[in-house]
């Protein structure tokens, strides 16, 4: 596995595949099941992790709040498969399309992570699925505003 110039060596690829998979799993059972056309997005650090899941829907691109603590689990699990520091990667981008996922890292280098920024996510979806409307779902306590008719 090669991304950005980086060689992920068989044994750690072999470590982190059955992990990646498993990332899927919880994220198919996050979106209700058929996982196609998810695009899993997540910045992490020491301590922390910022995960995001985004499914097309055709007209738009829903987002569904990974509630599961055992999605960031598996996350940290991922990126402590590394054990020199200096080679984390900062951001996961973890696509599904036709049954297949590709993942992709972005590391310290190419972004500068030191804590979450919804920017970068923003910017990550634009590129991913343009101007298509992003559905989040109502705040608990909100209400959704229908004004009176006429």
């Amino acid at each position: 596995m090669n991304q950005r110039g980086w060689v992920v060596e068989e044994d750690k690829f072999n470590a982190i595949g059955p992990l990646l998979s498993e990332m899927g799993q919880e994220i198919s059972d996050t979106v209700g099941g058929d996982p196609n056309g998810v695009f899993f997005y997540v910045e992490v650090g020491e301590g922390w992790a910022s995960p995001s899941i985004f499914k097309d829907e055709g007209d738009v691109v829903r987002f569904y709040y990974p509630l599961d603590p055992a999605l960031s689990e598996i996350v940290f699990d991922i990126w402590y498969a590394e054990a020199d520091e200096t080679k984390r990667w900062s951001v996961m981008e973890y696509v599904v399309n036709d049954g297949k996922f590709h993942a992709s890292f972005k590391y310290p280098e190419d972004v500068d992570v030191t804590e979450p920024d919804s920017d970068r996510r923003d910017a990550a979806l634009q590129a991913r699925f343009g101007d298509k409307p992003v559905v989040y779902p109502p705040m608990e306590g909100m209400f959704e505003y229908k004004p009176d008719g006429p």
